[in-house]
């Protein structure tokens, strides 16, 4: 069984593609060229998570805390949301899903929450990821927003905006000081404690592309390089040099307690700019 196609959203600058499986936002490309980065060999079957785009981590991120919770990243990617508000703002088209305890049982959460996902598709892309508890019951949770960027070479790649941050080597469990910009010569996956303020230069396909979030304690950059690459079944053997992942979040430590009759808001902002020669 397949999934339903992705609803297709159209402005003047901008195509976007939204599943309603995971409220996940599939592709966006920008002046013809996409931005967002897809895996040829992503699962699209119901229950099983896509590969690309921006995956939806929420209640927990990996394993969560405790390091055993399944279904990886939480129950939100692999869970239908639904379609709430679609409108007109600003020469952008702004879509709002919804989901709620009904929709995935597997939260681990005690009944109040809901959650509304605020997509923008137009001169920039624009998430917004809120959630609520309308009962009587803290809780806590993870979050990140998974975005996977289309690069034309993550060999020649640099990333600046996260020099001096700490950072968690998630392959070494190794705490480090970021020095300088970010280059990649092999598997990376560093959560870094600082919110996403980044710029990802890209010369081999001549643009930068600019991320800001609001909301976020955490961002995560990731890269799975050759080999953990060709272990993953829903993921190319030679795809790794056109992907790089910068997620906003608030995972590990940074988890979110929301007391009852509160929100919390993420945003993440993408933009893309031609890079000056």
């Amino acid at each position: 069984m397949t999934l339903p196609g992705p609803r297709t959203y159209t402005t003047a600058r901008s195509v976007a593609e939204v599943y309603d499986h995971g409220a996940h936002v599939w592709s966006w490309i920008h002046d013809g060229a996409p931005v967002l980065w897809q895996s040829a060999e992503s699962f699209t079957e119901p229950g099983k998570a896509l590969r690309g785009g921006v995956p939806i981590c929420w209640p927990w991120f990996g394993p969560g805390r405790s390091g055993d919770l399944t279904p990886a990243h939480g129950v939100a990617r692999l869970t239908e949301w639904a379609l709430t508000e679609t409108t007109a703002r600003d020469g952008s088209i702004v879509s709002t899903y919804s989901l709620l305890p009904a929709d995935a049982p597997g939260a681990g959460l005690p009944d109040g929450w809901q959650v509304a996902y605020e997509v923008s598709v137009g001169e920039h892309l624009d998430l917004a990821l809120t959630v609520a508890n309308d009962g009587p019951t803290p809780f806590s949770y993870e979050v990140a927003l998974h975005t996977y960027l289309a690069v034309g070479d993550v060999r020649e790649v640099s990333v600046t905006g996260l020099e001096g941050a700490s950072y968690l080597d998630k392959l070494t469990g190794r705490r480090e000081v970021q020095d300088g910009a970010i280059r990649f010569v092999g598997e990376t996956d560093r959560v870094y404690e600082r919110g996403a303020d980044v710029v990802v230069i890209d010369p081999v396909l001549g643009r930068r592309l600019v991320i800001t979030a609001e909301g976020s304690a955490d961002t995560v950059v990731w890269n799975p390089w050759i080999a953990k690459a060709a272990a993953m079944p829903d993921f190319g053997d030679d795809e790794w040099p056109t992907m790089l992942c910068i997620e906003a979040g608030n995972v590990l430590e940074h988890a979110v307690t929301l007391e009852p009759g509160s929100t919390s808001t993420m945003r993440y902002h993408l933009a893309v700019d031609a890079l000056q020669a």
